[in-house]
């Protein structure tokens, strides 16, 4: 069954721009920033521990490199009742970095936070499907 959500278009300058779904964790509303280039869905330690608590986080011995910074320490965890638009995605596993550097950013451009970055495992194992003309992003569920 194939599942359209909407996107937000972003300007990030005269070319660039982010595309920007709604989300959920549990009861909690989250913004999300789409990337095709980023190999792995992410969320920001930080602004997530409110959702998840600090005691499920899982340290990784590798560190983490790209969105904007050369190496960071990262952690796993398993969401529970992750909503992206309408589509369920099920204790899904999860890297967990500090983002504030990126939200940082969007401050300094008057932009609201983001929770996430929704990456190319989740798109790919959901066959995505981003239409910009339309701004929506079909997942298979």
């Amino acid at each position: 069954m194939k599942k359209i959500i909407k996107l937000s278009l972003i300007r990030i300058d005269k070319r660039g721009c982010h595309l920007i779904t709604k989300g959920k964790i549990g009861r909690r509303n989250i913004r999300l920033v789409i990337d095709t280039g980023a190999s792995q869905t992410v969320f920001d330690k930080n602004r997530i521990g409110q959702y998840i608590g600090h005691e499920d986080f899982e340290k990784v011995d590798t560190l983490s490199s790209g969105l904007g910074t050369n190496t960071m320490e990262s952690h796993l965890v398993k969401i529970h009742g992750l909503r992206i638009g309408t589509v369920e995605i099920k204790n899904e596993k999860v890297v967990l970095l500090d983002l504030s550097h990126v939200n940082q950013s969007y401050e300094m451009m008057n932009m609201k936070p983001i929770d996430g970055v929704i990456g190319g495992d989740i798109l790919k194992h959901h066959k995505a499907v981003i239409d910009y003309g339309k701004k929506t992003l079909t997942l298979v569920v």
